[in-house]
Formats: structure tokens, C-alpha cells, sequence
């Protein structure tokens, strides 16, 4: 079983349940997989360090994983579960990178946007952020906390990814604070999308130790857009070159790619290397699952997953 697998919506979930949620999205239940060569990310001796977010577990007999990234609301959760994760990470020798989303994964029960962000300005949000942190405070693996991921993309996808960049520096601030009260050991990561603009949602270095981006390539996207494959050099630069000059360890905390195979070929060589022009890139974690999102114009949900899954 994953370690996202276990469900951290409520109740844990038994080894022989295989289903899981990718940022609160129900998965498919597969009764068989094929495993593409191509795709698996290749890693070597002289690679940076590779994870992934994998609720299939796919790679859960990996040793080339040293980060299990798990997706958490703080609301409507059942946070003894990460006492289970705990025992996965910890059996596997991983670091757990904990995206904590500040919203419960129900869409019938979210706050707007502005209440949101008030309900976190004024205090009210300080006890799920204080529960979060007060059960990770009693893991023994290695923790990073992920909060409010991609605040610089205005997509819809997230409540709080359309708040003034004062504002969620504030919000970030704040629940970093909180968090630090009762977690004492973890690393807190700043993860923009690597947009244009995303200074303005820089909170400070006295709150981030590490910065995450988000790389995904998709073939038929890069030729609409651009006339040619990209590489994942190509898509990393642009982000990387925004968060360089804070000083920080970057790792790209959301990878995927999908495209035919000598597209797929060319990431899957690539995304673990070491390079000289990106010389604070540490880690790269894998998203290992279908886009829980629609892209837009068009280009659906892609499966950016290492196996090909086939429903009986």
C-alpha cells in the first residue's frame, strides 16, 4: 500500500484498500498495471534526491524514493493516519513532505476565497494549523511542511491562490508561526508555481528553508504553444530564475510528464540530473498519478503516472 493511500480524509485505510484521494479526488480502482520503460525517472548514483507523491504505490519498493509526499487538508481529517504514514516513510527510509491545503478537500463545505483568508488573518484558522503541526511534531521521519501551494496562479484551482501577494505573506506568515510552536524540527517550504510575479508572495527567509516549483511537460501543450518539444531544462528555467536569488536549497516538489515516447524518453533522462545552471536544485518529487485538475483549452485531465493502468 502507498502511503498516500492511506487516506487522510477521516479514517485510516487497511493494506488490502487500495484506493486513495489525490488532493481529495477519488482514484479508480485497478485490477492490473504495464510499466513503460521509458517512463520511470532514471536515477543514478550522481543524481539529486528523487520522491514522489505516489498513491498507487508504484513506488513503494523503490529505493531510488527518499521523499513520500502526501497531500493534507486541515479540515475534515483524521490525523491520527499520519502516525500510519509515519510507519511507511520510516520503514523506507523517506523524508514525508506534507502539502498541508488549507481548505477541507469537500467542495460543498469551503470558505470563498476572502473568507478564507480573513478566517486566517483574524485566528480562526490557528487551530487547524496547531492540530496539523501538534500531530506531525509526534512522527519520527523527517518532516517539510508544504503550505498553500501555487498561491501564484490564478487558475481557480485554489481558494488561495487569489489573494494579494501582502496578503497571503501575511497568511503564510502567520500559520508558519503557529506551526512553529509545536513543530520544532521540520523545514517549511515556499511553493509558487513559478509564475511571473510570484515575488510579490515571497514571505521573508526567516519562514522558508526550502523553495518548491512546479514542472509539468506535456508534448502536445509544448508544440501548441511553443511549435517544438521542451525539455525539462526548458520548463524549469524560468521558474528557477524567479526563486534564485533568495538563497535557497529549490527542489521541484510537483513533477510529471506525458508525451510519446521519445518525449517521455528525453524527461525521464533528465529530470534527476545534475545541472550546472541550476545549481540550487536539490530535489525533484514526482507526481505520480492523473491531473486532478482539467488543463485549460482543451487539454484534459493528463496521466502523468509511470504505469499504464488498465481497468477489468
Amino acid at each position: 500500500m502507498s502511503l498516500t493511500g492511506l487516506l487522510l480524509s477521516g479514517v485510516a485505510v487497511l493494506p488490502s484498500a487500495l484506493g486513495s484521494f489525490a488532493e481529495g479526488q477519488p482514484l479508480a480502482m485497478t485490477t492490473s498495471s504495464i510499466a513503460p520503460p521509458t517512463k520511470m525517472p532514471v536515477v543514478t548514483k550522481e543524481s539529486i534526491t528523487f520522491g514522489a507523491y505516489d498513491p498507487h504505490g508504484d513506488l513503494a519498493a523503490s529505493p531510488d524514493s527518499k521523499i513520500e509526499h502526501l497531500f493534507l487538508p486541515w479540515e475534515d481529517v483524521d490525523l491520527r493516519t499520519l502516525a500510519l504514514a509515519d510507519d511507511y516513510a520510516q520503514a523506507r527510509g523517506r523524508t514525508l513532505l506534507i502539502s498541508v491545503e488549507p481548505w477541507t478537500w469537500s467542495s460543498d463545505w469551503r470558505q470563498t476565497s476572502q473568507e478564507l483568508l480573513h478566517s486566517i488573518l483574524d485566528g480562526s484558522r490557528d487551530a487547524n494549523m496547531a492540530a496539523v503541526c501538534s500531530s506531525a511534531a509526534k512522527l519520527k521521519s523527517p518532516v517539510i511542511i508544504r503550505w498553500g501551494q501555487e498561491m501564484d496562479e490564478t487558475d481557480s484551482q485554489f481558494s488561495w491562490s487569489h489573494w494579494q501577494g501582502a496578503d497571503y505573506v501575511k497568511a503564510y506568515r502567520r500559520m508558519v508561526e503557529v506551526c512553529k510552536v509545536h513543530l520544532k524540527t521540520a523545514k517549511y517550504m515556499w511553493s509558487p508555481k513559478g509564475n511571473e510575479g510570484l515575488q510579490a508572495f515571497y514571505p521573508g527567509n526567516d519562514v522558508v528553508d526550502l523553495i518548491g516549483l512546479s514542472v509539468f511537460g506535456l508534448q502536445q501543450y509544448d508544440r501548441d504553444k511553443t511549435g517544438n518539444d521542451q525539455t525539462f531544462a526548458a520548463h524549469l528555467a524560468p521558474g528557477y530564475a524567479r526563486v534564485a536569488g533568495y538563497g535557497k536549497p529549490i527542489m521541484v516538489a510537483e513533477l510529471g510528464y506525458e508525451g510519446d515516447d521519445s518525449y517521455v524518453r528525453n524527461w525521464a533522462e533528465s529530470v534527476t540530473k545534475r545541472y550546472p545552471q541550476f545549481p540550487a536544485l536539490s530535489a525533484v518529487i514526482y507526481f505520480n498519478d492523473r491531473e486532478v485538475y482539467p488543463w485549460p483549452d482543451g487539454y484534459g485531465r493528463p496521466d502523468w503516472r509511470v504505469v499504464r493502468e488498465s481497468i477489468n
